[in-house]
């Protein structure tokens, strides 16, 4: 059996070509999974500070104002970035008039927020989120008068720009977050922590760039942006019900304990989807819509995407499920073991969606964001059928099935859709996800048995043991699939980091 990637064909002078394509891409990539891995990872930090600290009944109120701003923000979403990042000529003219739009929907935004917080809390069964709501609201204010010219950071992969845009907020949430939590101990610290970091990414935004937007409404400026954004708009729409939908059901129908219970069972499980696929999309969205009229290096570069991904998000997946009740246990508390069969459901789930998720920037990038919409209607369609009837036999752990099994089918067709569209067998792409699964499981199998009759003692030191073991045991395993096989993947890093480092 054949799993080798071949790399593309490299002429002489490419490599002499220290900014080529590819290796923005890769270096970009870099600055992304650096940026996530320090803002997720202080972000953790501060989620298990607060987990020692606060209720699940605390999470849960925060995650009502959030969700109030996630649906106003996505059902408002005017997809012009992706519009601007996708779109071949100079975009300079069209600046000023997304601006504009941004700046007019923030303000908007502010407005309903701030007068239906009541309504909202109302809703929840939970008066004491009116006030919340009407702080966080102030944050969507700040994002829509940032400065449009931070859109180049993506547009031309400059990602370490993108790094002390981001970095910034991020920092001063953590610090701002942390201090509070100590003094106040309560849900008001993630609430000032947040503001804060919307403040200083405003500010950042003119600082880093040197664009100066002006208040511009251009129709047909704003008639060639929208005719792309809507899809985006549509998918946004879409993707907002698949992916809070749950937790707006789980906080009306069982509570806002349950609802804090789940969001950090999601928090934690859905690690693989949200950090691998935000730094793939983020990174080969811009670098799919330069190379959408050169097919073998668009299927080339989504190949070397994929296996990369699927290499990374399946073992993650699987650590999540054998090591959830022991770091539930021994970081979080007792008070949050109801998480534990809820995250190892949804670990499953974050493996599909990561996986499946690689197909999204290939159809942005190559201008067919119909197909996006309508599987994720599917998804949706799946996911309102299912969850009732499972969360009211199995409540939240219900809806963490509902939610996988609508996931599963829809992400199996996108893929085989793109790799018919861009030539590739999916027997191809099939092979490459069989060895990371194959390896994973043996590796959760010898953990369950070692855990059981070779080492069945608890504690910190026994989950580190086995969190080394198991990176060890799956570097072995992919090292000899990789030789008998010629499964590819270290040609596939070695590849990426020459493009890297040598522009080759």
């Amino acid at each position: 059996m054949k799993f080798f990637i071949e790399n593309e064909t490299i002429e002489k002078n490419d490599f002499y070509q220290p900014e080529s394509l590819s290796k923005r891409v890769v270096r970009g990539g870099i600055w992304v999974f650096a940026l996530r891995i320090i803002n997720r990872g202080l972000g953790f930090i501060r989620t298990i500070i607060l987990a020692r600290l606060l209720a699940p009944s605390d999470f849960g109120l925060l995650g009502i104002a959030l969700l109030a701003i996630s649906i106003l923000e996505t059902f408002s979403q005017t997809g012009f970035q992706a519009a601007l990042v996708q779109k071949k000529k100079n975009i300079e003219s069209y600046l000023d008039t997304a601006w504009t739009v941004s700046a007019i929907r923030g303000i908007f935004l502010f407005l309903i927020l701030f007068s239906s917080a009541p309504v909202i809390a109302k809703f929840f069964n939970s008066p004491q989120a009116t006030l919340v709501i009407k702080v966080i609201a102030v944050s969507t204010l700040l994002s829509g008068f940032r400065n449009i010219g931070i859109i180049f950071f993506q547009k031309e992969l400059e990602f370490n720009k993108q790094f002390i845009y981001e970095f910034s907020g991020t920092l001063v949430d953590i610090t701002v977050a942390i201090s509070l939590a100590f003094i106040l101990r309560n849900v008001w610290a993630l609430v000032w922590g947040g503001l804060a970091a919307n403040f200083v990414r405003l500010f950042m935004s003119y600082i880093i760039h040197p664009y100066r937007p002006q208040i511009k409404l251009e129709k047909e400026k704003f008639l060639k942006l929208f005719s792309f954004g809507k899809w985006v708009l549509g998918s946004s729409i879409l993707v907002f019900l698949i992916t809070q939908g749950d937790d707006i059901f789980v906080g009306k129908m069982l509570g806002v304990t349950a609802l804090g219970l789940y969001q950090m069972a999601y928090l934690i499980s859905n690690l693989p989807a949200t950090e691998i696929t935000h730094v793939i999309s983020q990174v080969t969205f811009p670098a799919y819509s330069k190379l959408q009229d050169d097919l073998p290096k668009l299927r080339d570069a989504y190949l070397k995407v994929f296996q990369v991904t699927a290499f990374i998000s399946i073992p993650l997946a699987g650590a999540i499920f054998v090591f959830a009740r022991d770091f539930t246990q021994f970081v979080l508390g007792d008070k949050w073991l109801p998480i534990i069969p809820i995250m190892q459901v949804l670990s499953f789930w974050g493996a599909i969606r990561s996986i499946g998720s690689t197909a999204g920037p290939a159809f942005q990038g190559i201008g067919n964001v119909k197909i996006i919409f309508k599987l994720q209607f599917v998804i949706l369609f799946i996911l309102v059928a299912s969850i009732y009837p499972l969360a009211t036999k199995f409540g939240a752990l219900g809806v963490a099935i509902s939610v996988c099994i609508a996931t599963i089918i829809p992400n199996a067709i996108a893929i085989a859709y793109l790799a018919r569209k861009i030539l590739i067998e999916t027997r191809r792409l099939i092979a490459l996800i069989l060895i990371p699964l194959i390896t994973t499981v043996l590796v959760v199998i010898s953990i369950q048995y070692l855990n059981a009759f070779v080492l069945p003692v608890t504690g910190v030191i026994h989950l580190i043991i086995f969190v080394f073991y198991a990176i060890i045991a799956y570097a072995i395993i992919i090292y000899l699939a990789d030789k008998s096989f010629d499964y590819g993947i270290f040609n596939t890093i070695k590849y990426m980091m020459e493009r890297t480092w040598y522009g080759r």
